[in-house]
Formats: structure tokens, sequence, C-alpha cells
């Protein structure tokens, strides 16, 4: 390679460089310049008129969240078991698949920030039941509760970048996305969890 090749090449690097810079620089100010502006909005919406949805894909281990103009945001996430089947019963480390939403925002004192859902809901227990009377659980089988989307340690989003299922059924998103997360989806979210 010459001299004149090499100052080329070098220029094309920095041409792109810049290029990605300035491109996600301005992607991030959009972003946080709608998401303040839909943030402020959201403490006037009555829970009819919430315009977020999350859609949870356990295959992506992905959070997606959408609104009224679509896709808004995605965050990446583990689970309690790499067995991303059904919730069966209490203690099974699984996460439910089905529809449900979220009825409290809280700040819990090992993680942090966490969005608790309506688990189980009707559905939840119908198929928990149905799934008793055809013997495929024990009798003495208990449902379960408390499933939370909820923070990671601070210390330990590396669970997350890893892909280490480490909850009890939950879903963890990373503790420096679940503040982002917690401060503009509000309780009353539609919530999708699904294979």
């Amino acid at each position: 390679m010459n001299k004149n090749q090499f100052h080329s090449l070098l220029f094309f690097i920095a041409a792109i460089t810049l290029v990605s810079f300035v491109d996600g620089n301005s992607r991030k100010r959009d972003k946080e310049k709608r998401h303040t502006s839909t943030a402020k909005s959201t403490a006037s919406f009555v829970k009819k008129d919430n315009p977020y949805y999350i859609i949870i894909s356990k295959h992506d281990y992905e959070l997606k969240v959408y609104d009224e103009e679509g896709w808004y945001a995605t965050y990446p996430i583990v689970f309690g078991s790499k067995d991303l089947r059904d919730k069966m019963k209490e203690g099974d480390r699984l996460t439910p698949d089905g529809k449900f939403k979220i009825i409290l925002k809280k700040i819990h004192p090992q993680w942090g920030p966490e969005l608790l859902l309506d688990y189980p809901n009707d559905i939840s227990i119908q198929r928990f039941n149905d799934r008793k009377s055809k013997g495929l659980l024990p009798k003495t089988a208990k449902i379960g509760g408390g499933i939370a989307i909820h923070a990671t340690r601070p210390q330990e989003e590396w669970t997350v970048d890893n892909f280490y299922n480490w909850t009890d059924g939950c879903v963890s998103v990373k503790y420096t996305e679940m503040k982002d997360l917690y401060s503009y989806i509000p309780v009353g979210t539609p919530v999708t969890i699904e294979q």
C-alpha cells in the first residue's frame, strides 16, 4: 500500500466514524426529545389513555416497548431459567406466557425499580387448573405469584450481557436501563409475554 492509498484509507475510516457518531447522536437526541415530551404527557393520562404496551419475546431475550407511533424502545432481558416454556407452578423458575398488565410500580430493596404484573390472572388460573385436572401437575402444586419486570442488582448487569437467567421467574432488565423503563411506563400498561 502506497502513501496515497494509506491516507485515503485513513480518511475513509475517519469519515465513516464521524458519520456513525453524528447519526447515532442525532438518533439519541431524537429519542431523548421524544422520550421527554412523551414522559411529561404521560402524567396526565388516565389508564385507558396509556400510549404504551410491552411485548416480551423469550426466544429473542428482548423487551420491546411500543406506543401510538409504533416501536419505541428495546431492552435486552433475562429470565429465571433457560427453559423458556410457560410457567407451570410455584417454584419452577419459569416465566409465564400470556397477556398481563402492570399493577404496581415500586422500588425493591435489592434490585431497585420493579413493575409488578397481575400474574396470576384469570387465564393463568384457568390454564393452571386445566393442567392440574389432566394430571400434569401434582395435586399439591400452587400457582405462585409475584412475577415482575425488574432490574438486576447494580453490579450484576453482566447477567443480561451473558444471558445468565437468574430470577425466580421474573423478567430482569439491566439496572441502568430499568431506571429508564421505570421512569415512563405507567401502571396499567399491557404486557404480552410470548415464546
